[in-house]
């Protein structure tokens, strides 16, 4: 008999079918209906959902709903929309995410340990100058958040010489590595971070956790890469540290509003890296296979993946 699962999401229809493409020829006996092609009485049946950025009031109108896939590895907006619902929610890990992340992590950490910004202002005025260079096992990276992107992101900055520091809200203990923890363990990084990286997710408390007083604690010429959730930096703490040069450059690929608006007053900050958001993207390839995966032994055993703790936010 053919199980019936749905398809719901705010993404473009091509990005649908795409992947609908990638999923349906590996899935057996079990179909997958867009929402919008559901019939009042199939929603009553639907015990999964596959969802990229759902309208919340889609998910609840199908009242026998169990849990749902997420096609990508934040889901705090669906905490935050959801708020009541009791359906489970399963990020998607991908390892193929980690590696990515990690890339990313090392790409954009050279960049500001090579002084990248500086020569780029520097080749705009036509400056021929070369800069004094630290070696990379003076340069102390902290990294926030040492989940499985921070640990694979841990391991290739130390694999490349880093020295490297690492924070996350619980104890934590990582080879090679000097963890701290909780909010004195923050404070205490903090002051001795050259490159500071965020991989945290948000929850209540990350919300503006490195705000006016956090961004302070850095040392003066320090620079951060955020790759997380805009929502965790205070956009205006972090412009005023940078116009006192404190702060001496940012990368940020996430914002509170994305698209960043083009009235934002990030993007005229000549010490601002800007991305659109680009770090670490779902891989359609081997995402689809974990889908599959999921929903394969669902509905052959009827256990559903491990869900979200709504109370952690993750």
């Amino acid at each position: 008999m053919t199980k019936t699962t749905t398809f719901i999401g705010q993404i473009s229809t091509k990005d649908k079918e795409a992947w609908l493409n990638k999923i349906n020829p590996l899935l057996k006996d079990i179909s997958i209906v867009p929402y919008e092609d559901l019939t009042d009485e199939q929603k009553l049946d639907i015990e999964v959902a596959i969802v990229a950025n759902p309208d919340p009031r889609e998910l609840l109108e199908l009242k026998g709903l169990l849990w749902v896939q997420s096609l990508w590895a934040g889901v705090e907006r669906l905490l935050t929309d959801l708020p009541q619902a009791e359906f489970g929610i399963v990020r998607m890990k991908d390892p193929k995410l980690s590696s990515t992340m990690a890339e990313a992590v090392l790409a954009w950490t050279l960049y500001l340990h090579r002084d990248m910004p500086k020569y780029l202002m520097q080749q705009k005025n036509k400056i021929w100058q070369q800069n004094e260079l630290m070696e990379l096992k003076d340069r102390n990276v902290g990294l926030l958040g040492l989940g499985n992107l921070g640990r694979a992101s841990v391991e290739k900055l130390i694999l490349n010489g880093f020295n490297v520091y690492g924070w996350s809200r619980n104890e934590t203990n990582i080879q090679g590595v000097k963890c701290f923890f909780g909010a004195s363990g923050l404070q205490e990084m903090l002051k001795h971070t050259d490159i500071l990286i965020c991989l945290l997710p948000l929850t209540d408390e990350t919300d503006s956790l490195l705000n006016y007083e956090n961004l302070g604690l850095l040392p003066r010429g320090a620079s951060l890469i955020n790759f997380s959730r805009g929502q965790i930096i205070d956009d205006n703490a972090l412009l005023h540290h940078l116009e006192s040069k404190h702060l001496k450059h940012a990368v940020l690929d996430v914002f509170n509003t994305e698209p960043l608006p083009k009235n934002s007053k990030l993007w005229d900050s000549p010490n601002i890296t800007i991305l659109p958001h680009v770090s670490a993207s779902t891989n359609i390839r081997t995402a689809s296979k974990i889908v599959v995966n999921h929903l394969l032994k669902y509905f052959e055993t009827g256990r559903i993946p491990e869900t979200v703790v709504r109370s952690r936010g993750y």
